[in-house]
């Protein structure tokens, strides 16, 4: 529901449901709480959702024509398992967008913006402590769009979420190799000094550090994953 109205009212939310469960699911999926192979029926999620088949098949055709999604013959659907290269490929695409997204953003923050931000980089670096992989993605995700969100550009916004969509359920490899100690992955994490270059306002660093993680995580998990042979 939204804030009281000038009459005292609380607001009706006109949200339809089809787009809130489609948003849920899109946020599942750049968070990385989906494994790239996982089968996804519309009826175990609208279980799960509390809603019926209809609005969960209709947020699959989009996320379909997105590429996040794969569709299987028995009408399911698949997160799907990239390979190297695509990996490699959709890497590439985040640092070009991402790291101006940082930059433009840092022009842009203001005092609210940069306290929001310093609250979810100290959530990150916390839930890095507590060894659980799921927590620590959506801890990331909400950091880094906390930036993203502020770079003044929707298209933009756009298309990082779209390639988010893509290889969010892959970033699960992320804790490859960290599996007795997570809090090591914050040695590929530069999360901290993307606030330091914020809190200076230096738009060049800020993109630097960012970067820096997005490709500093991709390598690790390139040398850590079997991939399989092309299949995109």
């Amino acid at each position: 529901m939204a804030g009281r109205t000038h009459f005292g009212l609380t607001a009706v939310d006109t949200v339809p449901l089809h787009e809130k469960v489609y948003l849920e699911l899109v946020r599942a999926l750049m968070s990385g709480q989906f494994l790239p192979g996982q089968k996804l029926t519309s009826r175990k999620l609208a279980k799960e959702l509390g809603t019926s088949d209809m609005p969960v098949r209709s947020a699959f055709m989009r996320l379909q024509a997105l590429r996040a999604l794969s569709p299987m013959p028995n009408g399911s659907v698949e997160v799907p398992v990239i390979s190297a290269e695509r990996f490699s490929q959709l890497t590439a695409v985040r640092t070009l967008l991402e790291g101006p997204a940082t930059e433009l953003a840092t022009k842009l923050i203001n005092g609210n913006n940069l306290r929001t931000i310093r609250r979810h980089c100290t959530e990150l670096t916390l839930t890095a402590s507590k060894g659980e992989i799921g927590d620590y993605l959506r801890k990331n995700h909400d950091f880094k769009f906390s930036i993203y969100r502020h770079c003044g550009n929707e298209q933009m916004i756009f298309l990082i979420e779209t390639v988010w969509m893509q290889v969010g359920p892959f970033l699960r490899n992320l804790a490859m190799g960290f599996e007795d100690d997570l809090s090591s992955i914050l040695d590929i994490d530069y999360h901290e000094e993307v606030v330091a270059a914020i809190e200076a306002q230096d738009g060049g660093r800020a993109r630097a550090a960012i970067v820096r993680d997005i490709d500093e995580g991709a390598a690790h998990i390139l040398r850590q994953v079997r991939f399989p042979e092309a299949r995109s």
